[in-house]
């Protein structure tokens, strides 16, 4: 709550300051010193601003407080919701821009409205002696001092919101409240807008104000006939604007240019390309900022190879743990990884897919470490019972893989090790998947690891010799395992072979 009012106070010493800058210091001086009237009538003038402003006030205020009541609510109440916290986030944040429409509207209406009227009233019964014709000037000069307020306004509230939205995204993580947070990180303001207008309005501003005071100057002297004036005036408008529309276009667009570059590199960064370093090619800020890009994705690209080292360790340790559990399947998972592996590569899948079925084959079997040693290391054949048990293992090993975290690093993996005993004809376990249902990973592990079970030597039986092994392959091609991936499987087996006999 110390936060929320501090800010108040702040809020209100901008819009202190701003009138004094905008409606007192330019728009009383205009007034005093361009216009030509009687002192009463100057006094009158005077003491209809003072109850214009007073109007004023008050509509601004009661839009003031309209505004600010959804953040109020966030640090006034105990319980609050992850949605009145999140559009009180989103009030805070578009808190300038309403600092604007308010100076636009409560602001400028508000006290236009009732000065003008009060003035026309006034001249029209005769008590007030000024031309209608500075009722015009004086509208026109309030807009352009709204104008005017509404920039110094807008920059002013900037800087002091910044506070406030971090200790409200600090309280909506105490609550719990991250998808809310995320989801009010928009662009509200784009730079190209915000530095366009700034500096289109700095270039015109000043030739704008000139304009009016010297029209109402030559209009109280009643050289308002000027020869040329306008001529000249309008000459002289055309090139300010021409020159702030051309300034603030360079100065947007290299500001937006320099800040696309370093959002399309941040992009690849979260899609994990980190092949390319964001070339330095800045002379001002910018320079630092992309130093500082460079520094976080080397430290991203360190991290993320720990990362990688840790989970390859973990996988090292548990295949090493399963083998350590029965000394005649000593090698399979590593085996069965190489084979599906090869697999993959005649598939035509990527580096990273391969890395990713290698991890996932060679903790296929991992589930097995929840298996009761005297079925897990039973010699003879197994009960119905006892292969009721075995075929548990695919889903324990998902459920062991599944604590590592965090998740994402192993979530591809985990589709392989539950489904490497589904068959294509829907006869295999434990979901009893069907054809292309089965994932990817499965279909190749499937076969991968059923020519290394075939071939390998077991307590009961020695090891197939590989040209049996292959024609059970072929024999199951398209029921029991995956058509495509046995011809993989199998055109592997015959290059190795040319590559032996060479």
């Amino acid at each position: 709550m110390r936060m929320f009012e501090e800010t108040l106070k702040k809020l209100f010493m901008n819009y202190t300051i701003g009138s004094i800058l905008a409606v007192v210091g330019v728009g009383s001086t205009l007034m005093v010193m361009a216009l030509n009237i009687r002192q009463v009538d100057l006094l009158m003038l005077f003491l209809i601003q003072f109850f214009s402003f007073c109007i004023m006030l008050f509509i601004e205020y009661r839009a003031f407080q309209k505004d600010i009541y959804p953040i109020r609510l966030i640090f006034s109440e105990t319980k609050v919701t992850e949605e009145q916290f999140y559009w009180a986030l989103v009030q805070a944040k578009r808190f300038p821009l309403l600092t604007v429409r308010r100076i636009a509207l409560p602001h400028f209406l508000g006290l236009s409205i009732p000065a003008v009227a009060m003035t026309v009233s006034l001249i029209f019964i005769d008590v007030l002696r000024i031309p209608y014709m500075y009722v015009v000037y004086a509208l026109f000069g309030a807009l352009l001092i709204a104008m005017l307020h509404a920039m110094i306004e807008f920059f002013l509230t900037l800087r002091t919101m910044r506070p406030l939205i971090r200790d409200m995204m600090q309280i909506g993580r105490m609550h719990g409240f991250h998808e809310a947070i995320r989801a009010t990180n928009v662009v509200y303001v784009p730079m190209k807008v915000k530095i366009g207008l700034s500096v289109l309005f700095i270039g015109i501003f000043p030739v704008l104000l000139f304009v009016l005071a010297t029209e109402v100057k030559l209009f109280a002297e009643g050289k308002n006939t000027f020869s040329g004036y306008w001529t000249w005036t309008i000459v002289v408008l055309v090139i300010s604007i021409l020159f702030s529309l051309f300034a603030a276009r360079v100065l947007s667009e290299d500001v937006e240019r320099s800040i696309e570059d370093l959002l399309q590199y941040m992009s690849r960064v979260q899609r994990k390309e980190y092949d390319l370093m964001c070339d330095n090619v800045y002379i001002d800020e910018f320079s630092e900022l992309t130093n500082g890009f460079n520094h976080m994705v080397d430290a991203i690209v360190e991290r993320d190879e720990k990362n990688k080292q840790l989970l390859n360790s973990f996988i090292t340790v548990m295949t090493t743990a399963l083998d350590a559990r029965d000394e005649y399947t000593a090698g399979h998972s590593q085996r069965v990884a190489v084979y599906a592996v090869e697999i993959g590569k005649r598939l035509g899948m990527t580096v990273e897919q391969l890395a990713r079925l290698y991890r996932s084959a060679i903790l296929h079997d991992i589930g097995k470490i929840g298996i009761p040693d005297h079925i897990l290391l039973k010699d003879g054949k197994l009960t119905d019972e006892e292969f009721t048990w075995i075929k548990k293992h695919p889903i324990l090993g998902e459920n062991i893989i599944r604590q590592v975290q965090p998740i994402e690093e192993v979530q591809d993996l985990l589709p392989g090790i539950r489904s490497h005993h589904e068959r294509i004809d829907g006869k295999g376990y434990p979901d009893g998947l069907k054809g292309e249902d089965i994932p990817l990973f499965g279909r190749i592990i499937a076969v991968a690891d059923a020519f290394d079970a075939m071939t390998s030597d077991r307590p009961y039986r020695k090891g197939m010799h590989i040209e049996k092994a292959t024609s059970i392959l072929l024999e199951g091609r398209g029921t029991q395992w995956d058509a495509q991936m046995v011809d993989c499987f199998i055109a592997f087996l015959q290059e190795r072979e040319q590559e032996k006999v060479s």
